[in-house]
């Protein structure tokens, strides 16, 4: 049974990875270089990072951790550099050789799912492309951030309040209600501020004050 919901979830980000291929392979060399969600990182930069997370596994995840002495921005940094290309379509052929990857420095299977579906957002949204993952992807994702922090501080950031997506199954939580599209709870745990006006509810203040405190 646990193989079959990994074999699910690695489907999932496959069929992420790919549509976000798509998207990649009609941009101009403009919109390569347009800022995300993600930080300082540009369209390709983002591009990069996703096929260094395709292309580790745990000892080679820890390899780089203990060269970068725990420094997740310099391993970060260092894998973004290995991955990208002399120019964004080598970039993006580097991507598309991992798009059926399964390969992950740990078995946390959501989290790489949601690493595929959070980034290709930072990318969409800035960007304007219409295009948004599937709710049989986001819901997995959205679970797991509810849960437990893992790369992000997502059950932090949503603690005390009740969740409930409007568009699918997604619910979690106690307090305070907060609902909006599964897309959005998900960016929104993933701290993607755009995403925080499309929420609503009784604890959609409280969620939104936090992200304000973070950021004073």
């Amino acid at each position: 049974m646990a193989r079959t919901r990994y074999d699910h979830l690695w489907a999932l980000a496959h069929a992420e990875r790919a549509a976000l291929a798509k998207d990649l392979a009609g941009l101009s060399a403009e919109q390569w270089r347009h800022e995300t969600l993600c930080g300082e990182w540009d369209v390709e930069q983002v591009v990069a990072h996703l096929t260094a997370a395709a292309s580790l596994n745990q000892g080679q995840w820890l390899r780089s951790m203990l060269g970068a002495r725990f420094r997740p921005d310099v391993h970060n940094q260092r894998r973004l550099a290995e991955h990208c290309g002399s120019t964004p379509a080598e970039t993006l052929d580097r991507f598309r050789a991992v798009i059926t990857s399964t390969t992950a420095p740990s078995s946390h299977t959501p989290a790489y799912l949601g690493e595929v579906v959070v980034h290709a957002q930072d990318i969409r949204q800035p960007l304007g492309l219409a295009r948004t993952p599937s709710v049989d992807a986001l819901t997995p994702v959205a679970d797991f951030f509810a849960r437990r922090d893992f790369a992000v501080a997502s059950r932090t950031r949503v603690a005390d309040l009740q969740l409930r997506a409007d568009d699918g199954p997604f619910a979690a939580g106690t307090g305070p209600l907060v609902t909006g599209s599964t897309l959005s709870l998900v960016m929104s745990m993933a701290g993607r501020v755009p995403y925080l006006a499309e929420l609503d509810g009784p604890g959609a203040p409280t969620l939104r004050s936090r992200f304000q405190a973070t950021a004073a």
